[in-house]
């Protein structure tokens, strides 16, 4: 499996600090030996003269030899973009596993932005091999606020990719709530089926959580609601309901409230979204409907939290079906397709074949009329006059699952009481 060695430059004495910088280097080319054909990266100090006519990067280069490949030095404005871009360079190469040559306090930093900037998709080994020559280190709370912030800082002055913020909203739903529907556009997430507005950070996969969190304020800005107001479903693929103020369980695909100005959210990426808006009740709810919990009745176990708790009517809830994948791309095995058939036919295409297309919107529009929503009160979103938005079929606007892999990204629904 490829790796790639990080030589940290930084942290070095404060007085005469290129020649803490040139050491550094000598003892590594000393340790490290010709033998690897691993990638070389040089982190240097910003403030340093690294770069500059005083040490130009010929003089690191002239160092370098006896290195195989070309090391790469970054010196940017901060340790943050020089790890931002570092990251880059190794998920341009797909290379996952990490070696970081620094001191043991060089080692506490970096540790710090490792849990910011990556996932546990990526491996990390530390090799102290230089002294720790500077003590103002700061206590281990101070350097992870001062890590994050300059983090954050740095990442909401990158520009945005494939465009801008695109949120698709029902004219079904009352002024009285905010709501809406993300698309892919508008965010700083780079790796292919991650951009770019990604908004969910899945540990398997290598979209950090600094990232999700820099695409979800950029969301509620352009939205208007509050990141810190924003609480996302935690999906298992069943049926159970979590009603805000009560204790949460371990894993909930449905969520109610009339808490006013708490933002609620169910991610999709051929899943459903599904947004619940009581205009009399002055409550809401949010569902994440997969096919398995379409079978379980996620849609209608939320409509039944609000009518039981906030004592919402049926008649009175509008339900808005956010993008989800369609039949044309959708297929089951028979055993599945034959559940959704029995719902209503019209719910499966060609049912005797080996993997019958499945229409899980349908299917949930059924299951929401039966149980007393009215059908002029559901809305599958569109764009325009344009037909049901099909998430594996429009690759420019929506992450999916069924088209991209496993590595896919997270649009949201989301609703909150004004």
């Amino acid at each position: 499996m490829s790796a790639v060695t990080l030589v940290d430059l930084t942290h070095a004495c404060s007085s005469q600090h290129d020649i803490c910088v040139k050491k550094r280097i000598s003892k590594f080319r000393a340790l490290a030996g010709n033998g690897s054909q691993e990638p070389v990266f040089f982190i240097a100090d910003p403030e340093s003269s690294v770069g500059t006519d005083r040490f130009p990067r010929s003089s690191l280069q002239e160092m370098f030899i006896g290195l195989s490949g070309s090391p790469k030095v970054l010196c940017k404005s901060s340790l943050s973009a020089a790890l931002y871009s570092f990251k880059q360079a190794i998920d341009e190469e797909d290379i996952s596993n990490v070696k970081i040559v620094t001191s043991s306090r060089g080692r506490g930093v970096f540790q710090v932005y490792q849990q910011l900037l990556f996932t546990s998709a990526y491996n990390f080994e530390y090799s102290v091999m230089f002294d720790s020559l500077s003590r103002d280190c700061c206590p281990s709370g101070q350097c992870t606020a001062d890590a994050e912030h300059e983090l954050s800082t740095f990442l909401q002055h990158l520009p945005a990719l494939k465009g801008d913020i695109t949120i698709l909203r029902s004219s079904l739903v009352s002024d009285c709530f905010g709501h809406g529907f993300s698309t892919r556009t508008g965010g700083i997430s780079y790796i292919s089926t991650l951009s770019s507005l990604n908004l969910f950070c899945n540990p398997r996969r290598k979209d950090s959580r600094a990232v999700v969190a820099e695409n979800l304020r950029r969301l509620g800005l352009q939205a208007g609601f509050h990141p810190q107001q924003f609480n996302l479903i935690k999906c298992n693929h069943a049926s159970d309901v979590w009603v805000m103020g009560k204790p949460a369980p371990d894993s909930y695909d449905g969520m109610v409230t009339n808490q006013v100005g708490v933002v609620i959210a169910a991610p999709g990426a051929d899943c459903m979204p599904l947004l619940f808006t009581d205009p009399v009740a002055k409550a809401i709810g949010v569902a994440h409907a997969g096919w398995k919990g379409t079978l379980m009745g996620i849609a209608m176990a939320t409509v039944n939290a609000m009518v039981s708790e906030f004592g919402s009517r049926p008649a009175d809830i509008v339900c808005v079906i956010g993008p989800s994948v369609g039949p044309c791309c959708f297929t089951l095995e028979q055993d599945s397709a034959r559940e959704f058939h029995a719902i209503h036919p019209d719910c499966v295409r060609h049912i005797d074949s080996s993997r019958p297309n499945v229409d899980i919107r349908h299917a949930t529009r059924i299951l929401l009329e039966r149980g007393g929503i009215k059908p002029e009160h559901i809305e599958d979103i569109r764009i325009k006059s344009d037909s049901t938005l099909c998430t594996s079929c429009h690759p420019e606007l929506f992450f999916s699952h069924v088209r991209d892999g496993l590595d896919f990204g997270t649009q949201i629904g989301f609703v909150w009481i004004k």
